[in-house]
């Protein structure tokens, strides 16, 4: 799924491409992608671009009249930038948003269809999308600290619950740890000040990195390619491989469609974190350590 990185990318794209143009036209082509009735979305038509927002991971396209058009990628919606009117492309097409200039279109892979646009009237339903969370980039150390302590989870789930931290997920989540030199399964209630502290920089360091390098590759248009995987990545979908600070084996905690990677011997002190499935399967057998692994 798009985080903060990716989705300041694609705001900062949009905005470049068509804010102070108008919707010529709006074309569906899956209408389970529109989840509001009232107002009805055709009523964005005509209407010009005044502003566009990130909301934690969705992105808020404002229009005259206080209409704003809401978009949440989920996994596989992406953005493309195509001649204006173009065909929607195949089964991906969703929905387009046509201006004179060009055609924002939204496209989703797979077959099931989790991206989403809803469109609502007024900064008051637009807050109500707002899940709640302090924004890592700009929120203080006090602020930071104060939303981590909140309730007490484990360093992983906080990170990654949008009630808590706007925009982080578990791409993000995985690199932060890793260069806070945390384990993901730690608790908050068992922080120490020094370590919330090193923890806020690592959040600040590596969404601020990564938001520079995506701006870098995409180079002012749409990016061809939005991942949650990279090669430049310390850790996250890099099972096996070594780890760029001490050459260890990345490793993996996997629960249902979700995989949290972690260096043990960078996050916790050699030990290897039970896999659910594995480690019930080898039981006695499962290795405590990286050293005996």
């Amino acid at each position: 799924m798009p985080e903060l990185p990716d989705v300041t990318v694609y705001v900062e794209t949009i905005e470049s491409h068509v804010k102070g143009r108008k919707i010529e036209k709006i074309r569906i082509g899956n209408p389970f992608i529109v989840r509001s009735v009232d107002p009805p979305i055709y009523e964005a038509e005509g209407k010009t671009v005044r502003d566009v927002r990130r909301i934690g991971k969705r992105i808020a396209i404002g229009l005259d009249d206080d209409l704003w058009i809401v978009i949440h990628l989920m996994i596989a919606g992406r953005f493309r930038w195509l001649k204006s009117g173009a065909k929607l492309p195949g089964r991906l097409g969703l929905a387009s948003f046509d201006f004179d200039n060009g055609s924002l279109v939204l496209t989703e892979a797979g077959t099931q269809r989790r991206a989403s646009i809803t469109l609502v009237r007024g900064e008051e339903a637009l807050a109500e999308i707002n899940r709640g969370g302090v924004e890592p980039l700009e929120t203080d150390l006090a602020g930071f600290s104060e939303a981590l302590r909140k309730e007490n989870h484990t360093l992983k789930r906080s990170l990654t619950d949008p009630t808590l931290f706007s925009g982080i997920g578990n791409a993000y989540s995985d690199e932060i740890l890793h260069r806070a030199k945390l384990s993901p399964v730690k608790h908050t209630n068992r922080l120490t000040d020094e370590e919330i502290a090193t923890l806020f920089n690592a959040t600040k360091d590596i969404l601020v990195e990564w938001t520079n390098r995506l701006r870098e590759q995409s180079r002012g248009e749409f990016p061809a390619k939005v991942t949650a995987f990279h090669d430049e990545m310390a850790v996250h979908g890099r099972f096996g491989k070594p780890c760029p600070v001490c050459g260890s084996p990345v490793q993996r905690i996997r629960y249902a469609s979700n995989e949290t990677n972690y260096c043990a011997r960078c996050q916790t002190d050699g030990k290897l974190l039970a896999d659910r499935a594995l480690s019930r399967l080898l039981k006695q057998d499962w290795p405590k350590s990286i050293d005996e692994l």
